[in-house]
């Protein structure tokens, strides 16, 4: 299994598949790769998809040590030192939409077209979830606030006809600590100031239903990032990506592709 290394030392276990110019895929937190094997076929006909585990997750190296957004993206570009890789298109959904408002805003060179989904700019600008959600989450009964997680990211219809696995509601292998170090990563987002800096082309994509990560929060990054494309998909929840396939894999190749034939090319 290939690992790229981290300016600090810690081992990244990363995974390429496909053929193209390069894509990378960031998911949410406390998920390893696997929360994109879903959709991932979707996007190899055209593109070099590459994903990674992050640190904490995965077969990545997991310190007990403070996880920020920002340390993500930095290791983000060490994936792509490791892989030759000058510049790539980055998807990021959920957590991976915070990691990669970092790449795009501090690394400008190395982004060719950005995709935020189901993402948030954090910190006081930030819509954040309600307290009912929240309690829903953090009930004892883990099974219950695993279900809870569930209808957070799918409808109901969908539950219904899909009874698993999934591959959004948490990498298993965790250690505890490596889940509370993510968590703390994702709410101390905030990269307000930075997204005026973004200059890669931008679409920002969101679930007219996701509560998870309110909805209103799409808006606030489409009008931060200049030049910035929304599209919001009716009916869909925190996971638009997989239940809305159908949807949203076909949007964000036409927005890829788009930025590829107006001469933003990825070498």
């Amino acid at each position: 299994m290939p690992y790229a290394t981290a300016s600090d030392g810690v081992k990244l276990s990363y995974q390429v598949r496909g053929d193209g110019p390069p894509l990378v895929l960031l998911q949410g937190q406390a998920n390893d790769h696997h929360w994109w094997d879903p959709v991932r076929a979707d996007f190899e006909g055209a593109y070099q998809t590459i994903t990674f585990d992050y640190r904490g997750t995965g077969d990545s190296d997991k310190p007990d040590e403070p996880y920020t957004t920002r340390g993500f993206a930095d290791d983000v570009v060490a994936v792509l030192d490791e892989l030759g890789v000058r510049r790539a298109h980055v998807y990021g959904t959920s957590m991976g939409g915070r990691v990669a408002q970092w790449l795009a805003a501090d690394q400008a060179g190395r982004v060719g077209a950005l995709v935020l989904g189901c993402s948030s700019p954090g910190g006081a600008h930030g819509f954040e979830r309600s307290n009912e959600v929240r309690r829903s989450l953090a009930q004892p009964d883990r099974a219950a606030a695993t279900r809870a997680l569930l209808e957070l990211m799918y409808t109901p219809a969908w539950l219904a006809a899909h009874p698993g696995p999934y591959h959004t509601v948490g990498d298993p292998r965790m250690p505890a600590y490596a889940r509370r170090r993510h968590l703390a990563a994702s709410a101390g987002h905030d990269s307000w100031d930075a997204l005026p800096a973004v200059t890669a082309p931008t679409l920002v994509v969101h679930g007219t239903d996701d509560v998870f990560n309110p909805a209103a929060n799409a808006p606030l990054l489409a009008e931060r990032i200049p030049g910035a494309s929304l599209r919001m998909i009716d009916g869909a929840r925190h996971a638009y990506f997989e239940e809305f396939r159908e949807v949203a894999s076909p949007l964000v190749l036409e927005f890829l592709a788009g930025v590829s034939s107006s001469g933003a090319r990825v070498p």
